[in-house]
């Protein structure tokens, strides 16, 4: 399981120009699966999103999680983070899962999150052609994978 998470001011995502999912601050994270992934990678990546310390405390230090801070978390479904362009320039996404697998791996990550969380992660429309905007602060983006993390 790869994301890509970024530390937002706001984040909102539309689906055929009617917007389905929006956050003030928090973290906008977009997930992608691979057929390997099940739910110890769900844990550890929902786990690890809730409690990384990416918010400033008083000092100004990231010493503080989205749920420190009480701040949101927009989940987007990815499957384009486990592209290939190792081969000609058209990207290859073999590795990753169809969507008749992913969807559910992402409502289980998802159902993850809100938990871990405490309250309702809104997400963008599985499979749909999305358009997502964003605040970036910072900026602050990770990339993590739970096949190796570091």
């Amino acid at each position: 399981m790869r994301v890509v998470v970024q530390r937002v001011n706001e984040a909102a995502v539309s689906v055929e120009n009617r917007e389905v999912g929006r956050i003030g601050r928090g973290l906008l994270v977009l997930a992608g699966f691979e057929a390997v992934d099940g739910d110890v990678d769900l844990d550890w990546m929902a786990g690890k999103l809730v409690r990384l310390r990416l918010f400033a405390d008083a000092d100004g230090v990231m010493n503080r999680s989205v749920r420190d801070v009480g701040g949101d978390i927009l989940a987007i479904s990815q499957f384009t983070l486990f592209a290939s362009a190792k081969k000609g320039n058209r990207p290859s996404w073999s590795r990753a899962v169809p969507g008749e697998l992913s969807r559910p791996l992402f409502e289980r990550f998802v159902e993850r999150l809100s938990a871990g969380l405490g309250k309702p992660v809104p997400t963008g429309v599985f499979g749909a052609d999305m358009r997502i905007a964003l605040v970036n602060d910072g900026p602050v983006t990770l990339c993590l994978d739970s096949r190796s993390p570091e």
